[in-house]
């Protein structure tokens, strides 16, 4: 049970994460008589489900970000700490920093997870995941650069393998990368190039389940799926990665092998907690999943512990269906403002009820007046379902001058499919731009005329 310190000074509350549950947590104790500090390693709140936008040029990293001070500034109970946790000491109540240790009477963990590489974590240098607004524009700048590469590469297969790009992994982050890539390649940049057809690109979407989007109804999986071979992406479903190397991605469907020569792969598949989950489990004994996520009690506190709660990816909360909730922001905020009810109720000594989920639906982007929405008894395709993605997307931006200016690209995008954050950035991008001030008085570019398919 919750309970003031002795010298009566308000009660402590430690959020470690400033994702959507930590945040909507601080938000929802802004009125309440606790102190409140919120730690992250990033000065921002960053809404994840947009980050394949800045990965392929629509939207700028400002545009989806929001700075946690700004957010809470009116929030006066909360302060807001740039570092990164290393330990924490359960029975003194200590949360450590590099530089800091901040004591708390309540801890909240909230720091989310990232890409699963099953084992194989060298493919995350040849196939970067999209969690984080570093791996949005490091992704951004490798398709960028493998099409500015092939407006220089004369040797055909070459130029087909830096315009083959391989998405691994069919949930709702695959297929809007794929759409969003299909996009770019066949409308965006038709015009742009003077050497290459860009619409000889090929994108391939590999999930080694049956389906797209599995969490989704049947149909609508069926129907992703369609919508994404109209773009013009090939989608390969029960096929599964074996190997990764020297721009050769090796599947396997059934028992046959196949190669993919593809110089851009990206990962969207599987989860892994971050490495918080490890350190709970070593300091309070908590259990946790394969994956890494803490097993947590009906009220999302661990158990033996009751003043430590872990909510959003971090968690794995299966007293819904029997399964753990899925790593969406929905769950993470429903499951931040529960935990403040948590604290608000046994400060004023009552007692709460176990959480329970509002399970909304799900929803993903396909392109252009295209997406799927399984809202449960209402399913959505096509424009509407578009519509509906849009609407709900910006309802969830952080900030209004996020959402007016979301809403001005995606309709500046929509009438004219142009992008302006197409920007190839970093050192390996200024290496890049030397190799080719080398070359250039070397090679003698031709246009491109001789369109072939990539064999997968």
């Amino acid at each position: 049970m919750v309970a003031s310190l002795e010298n009566h000074q308000p009660h402590q509350v430690v959020i470690v994460g400033g994702g959507f549950g930590g945040l909507y947590a601080a938000k929802a104790l802004a009125n309440v008589n606790v102190n409140v500090t919120l730690i992250d390693k990033r000065n921002f709140h960053l809404f994840q489900p947009l980050l394949y936008q800045v990965a392929t040029g629509t939207l700028s990293p400002a545009d989806i970000s929001s700075p946690l001070r700004s957010v809470l500034s009116k929030c006066k109970n909360t302060q807001v700490l740039l570092g990164e946790v290393s330990d924490i000491n359960p029975e003194t109540k200590q949360v450590i920093l590099d530089d800091k240790v901040v004591p708390y009477d309540t801890l909240i963990v909230a720091t989310g997870a990232k890409h699963s590489y099953f084992g194989k974590d060298n493919w995350q240098e040849v196939a970067p995941g999209l969690k984080t607004m570093e791996d949005a524009i490091e992704i951004r700048r490798r398709i960028f650069t493998a099409f500015e590469a092939a407006e220089k590469e004369t040797d055909p297969e070459k130029r087909r393998a830096l315009l083959t790009f391989v998405i691994v992994g069919g949930g709702a982050t695959g297929v809007e990368l794929a759409g969003a890539i299909a996009e770019l390649a066949y409308k965006t940049l038709q015009e742009d190039f003077r050497n290459i057809d860009t619409s000889e690109t090929r994108i391939v979407l590999l999930q080694g389940g049956d389906r797209l989007l599995p969490a989704l109804a049947p149909e609508l999986s069926q129907e992703a799926a369609e919508s994404l071979q109209k773009l013009g992406v090939i989608v390969q479903t029960q096929t599964r990665v074996t190997n990764i190397d020297n721009d050769i991605v090796t599947v396997k469907q059934g028992d046959q092998f196949r190669e993919i020569a593809a110089k851009t792969v990206l990962w969207a598949a599987g989860v892994q907690a971050s490495p918080m989950g490890k350190v709970l489990a070593e300091r309070t004994g908590v259990e946790c999943d394969r994956a890494g996520r803490v097993i947590v009690e009906p009220d999302l506190s661990i158990k033996g512990y009751d003043n430590i709660f872990v909510i959003g990816d971090l968690a794995n909360f299966s007293h819904y269906n029997g399964q753990p909730l899925p790593g969406v922001a929905p769950v993470a905020i429903q499951e931040g403002e529960y935990v403040a009810k948590v604290i608000r109720r046994r400060l004023r000594g009552k007692t709460m009820q176990p959480f329970q989920y509002k399970d909304h639906g799900s929803l993903a982007m396909i392109g252009k007046n295209a997406a799927v929405v399984d809202l449960g008894l209402l399913k959505l395709t096509g424009f509407s379902a578009w519509a509906f993605w849009l609407f709900i997307h910006i309802y969830f931006l952080i900030e209004f001058d996020s959402k007016v200016l979301v809403m001005i690209q995606w309709a500046w995008n929509y009438f004219t499919r142009k992008r302006g954050s197409r920007l190839i950035t970093g050192e390996e991008a200024l290496a890049f731009a030397s190799e080719a001030d080398d070359s250039s008085s070397e090679t003698n570019y031709a246009p491109a005329n001789n369109k072939q398919t990539v064999n997968v």
